[in-house]
């Protein structure tokens, strides 16, 4: 199996577009312990013919330009992207289908929570459905994706996606609206998470054993957002789990058996972006890794 990171960031990519916070001030001024990151994608293919997309970031089309695996190959129209699985309905997660509209076949999967916005949301018409069928997944029942590829979809604490929220918003309960994806070539597994408010017992039991976890990197600390001045909400109300202290995901997940631990979905904010921070240190003595666009994993 092999799992390209096409995309690394949170929403708003790294350096966001109108952002000044110290880790896109380094990033603007092409400081190279500061990568540049698209907004999260991942594509995981077991022949490197066919490849299905985890979540179709508005980066898209540059993702490709950089990726030659997932680039034209044969006739006058064609592409490798066989299938494309949302993990929720996150604008940085599906804005990226409507640049995957020119009468391309391929098959869309996602839960019935999840297919369900998009259908409801005219603009995704753009997107052929006699060409593009949606498939509706069940939770915790494995299917197949590619050939000689398992997808299970599990719920995973986490909200509705922020265009969707009312006076009814619940924070933290594990249903349809955000999940993580068991992908597993029959002799290993890799767990992709990008978006996860707490770990629970149900979680973790689904991580252990994984040979490569690809997990919610968005804040450092819960407050990270207001500290930096740039936004209002803690990481806990966006839906999202910090990396840090003894309720946070790095102390969370230590004791399981993992056997790569990589966080993707990291905002702009996070200083872990930053290559020689003592956060970096930290998260890297602890076991763990900041996923970059380009990371190719071999299993």
């Amino acid at each position: 199996m092999r799992v390209i990171v096409l995309g690394s960031a949170a929403g708003g990519g790294v350096p966001q577009w109108n952002c000044r916070c110290p880790v896109c001030r380094l990033a603007w001024s092409g400081d190279v312990r500061v990568r540049p990151r698209t907004q999260s994608s991942l594509a995981v293919s077991v022949d490197n013919e066919r490849w299905l997309l985890l979540n179709a970031s508005p980066d898209i089309r540059q993702q490709i330009a950089a990726t030659p695996q997932l680039q034209p190959r044969h006739g006058s129209r064609h592409s490798p992207l066989t299938a494309v699985l949302l993990t929720n309905g996150d604008v940085d997660h599906i804005a990226g289908l409507l640049g995957l509209r020119e009468r391309q076949p391929f098959e869309l999967f996602g839960t019935a929570e999840t297919l369900g916005a998009v259908d409801d949301n005219k603009v995704f018409d753009v997107v052929a459905r006699d060409v593009v069928p949606r498939t509706r997944i069940a939770l915790d029942q494995p299917f197949a994706a590619l050939p000689g590829l398992t997808v299970e979809l599990f719920a995973v604490p986490g909200k509705v996606p922020l265009w969707l929220e009312d006076d009814t918003l619940e924070v933290g309960h594990a249903t349809e609206t955000t999940v993580g994806v068991v992908l597993s070539d029959g002799s290993k597994r890799v767990v992709y998470a990008p978006g996860c408010a707490k770990v629970t017992p149900r979680l973790r039991e689904k991580i252990d054993g994984s040979a490569l976890l690809l997990f919610d990197g968005t804040l450092w600390q819960d407050d990270e957002m207001i500290a930096a001045g740039v936004g209002t909400k803690t990481g806990g109300r966006m839906g999202h789990l910090q990396m840090s202290g003894p309720e946070g995901s790095v102390a969370s997940l230590a004791d399981l058996a993992i056997g790569q631990r990589m966080f993707v979905h990291i905002n702009n904010t996070n200083p872990v972006l930053i290559e020689d921070s003592p956060e970096r240190r930290e998260l890297q003595a602890a076991g763990w890794n900041v996923a970059h666009d380009g990371m190719v994993f071999t299993l």
